[in-house]
């Protein structure tokens, strides 16, 4: 079942979807208005957060390996959906799908399956279309290029309700920001001005909280030497502000660790493990069926060590982070849906 929950209102949380390719990395440079992810980056590793700005309204924005990225297995690709929910609780305010306009593959269309499947069933709801274009942009007279293109981007569009926006790959062009963000906002007030979420939010949440209370016990011995070391240093106004800062800092600290690794994430861990042992020893007893009973049992344990491995290895790597890897116009939310999209306000 849909929730919503209602935001603070000082920060927007983006969740970015790809199908395959680079278009949510350009995306998100172009959001950012900085060189987040290299030009040629279309895959990434594990699941991440960035703030910032866009058109003077804080954000953070949260990518995904691509929902085709086949440089990671169907376990590791779970685990990182679930980080990302962690990346955003208690939920994000919008889904910002990115396709490239000039690329649109047998895999873009089954997309909004997949996010449903990955997300509920209601997540289309809360989805904007985003598309990039190489070239000179001229946002209406592309948007137009969109309403006579060929059928699959129009019934792409059409399975997410219709709403789209058309960004530069080159992150330098800040001509539609400001429309991007009111696109943003507007939709986000239309939806209740809450945020989306599910079952599985609700999960990445309680995650999240029970391991940051962790994270805050295992840490209070350190945190009321430096409170004292603070207190021998300052005095009157200034030691309250040296305190109000390391307080503010150590807490980011433990949200940004307790989202990267809860109990929730090590679960799925354990379980890529154990499927690698039980596939690995299967398949080392198969071969193994060739030299007799011995050889099952010897290859067998073999087997099951390194599927073990391999299993783990490919889940641990979510530790790892190595994959360092923009547009003032007038308000027109795609004229050829904002009709229907707007014509009565929602639940």
């Amino acid at each position: 079942m849909e929730k919503r929950k209602k935001g603070s209102g000082l920060e927007l949380r983006l969740l970015v979807v790809g199908s395959s390719g680079p278009s949510q990395f350009q995306l998100t440079n172009a959001i950012l208005g900085r060189e987040e992810f290299l030009k040629d980056t279309s895959s990434l590793s594990s699941s991440r957060k960035n703030i910032g700005e866009l058109a003077g309204r804080r954000i953070a924005v949260i990518n995904a390996p691509n929902i085709y990225d086949k440089d990671i297995s169907p376990a590791k690709r779970k685990m990182e959906v679930r980080r990302s929910k962690c990346l955003c609780i208690p939920g994000p305010h919008l889904f910002l799908v990115a396709f490239d306009i000039e690329k649109i593959s047998p895999n873009d269309i089954k997309t909004p399956k997949l996010m449903m499947k990955r997300f509920g069933r209601h997540c289309l709801r809360h989805c904007i279309v985003l598309l990039a274009y190489e070239g000179n942009l001229d946002g209406p007279s592309v948007e137009n290029r969109v309403k006579k293109t060929d059928w699959h981007l129009r019934d792409l569009i059409e399975k997410f309700g219709g709403r789209f926006h058309v960004f530069s790959k080159n992150w330098r062009d800040r001509s539609r920001d400001r429309e991007l963000r009111q696109k943003i906002e507007l939709m986000v007030a239309s939806l209740g001005g809450g945020c989306f979420s599910s079952s599985t939010f609700q999960k990445a949440e309680d995650s999240v909280r029970k391991e940051e209370k962790r994270l805050r016990k295992l840490t209070s011995g350190e945190h009321e030497k430096t409170w004292n070391d603070l207190e021998q240093q300052y005095i009157a106004e200034e030691l309250y502000r040296q305190q109000d800062a390391y307080a503010a800092s150590s807490s980011a600290e433990i949200r940004a660790r307790a989202e990267m690794d809860n109990e929730w994430l090590r679960t799925s861990l354990a379980r890529g493990l154990g499927t690698g042992i039980f596939v690995g020893a299967v398949m080392g007893a198969l071969f193994g069926a060739i030299e007799g009973p011995v050889g099952m049992v010897l290859y067998g344990i073999i087997g099951g060590a390194v599927g073990g491995s391999a299993g783990g290895t490919a889940q641990v790597a979510i530790k790892h982070m190595d994959d360092r890897v923009a547009p003032t116009a007038r308000l027109n939310f795609n004229s050829i849906f904002i009709n229907r999209f707007f014509a009565a306000p929602r639940a």
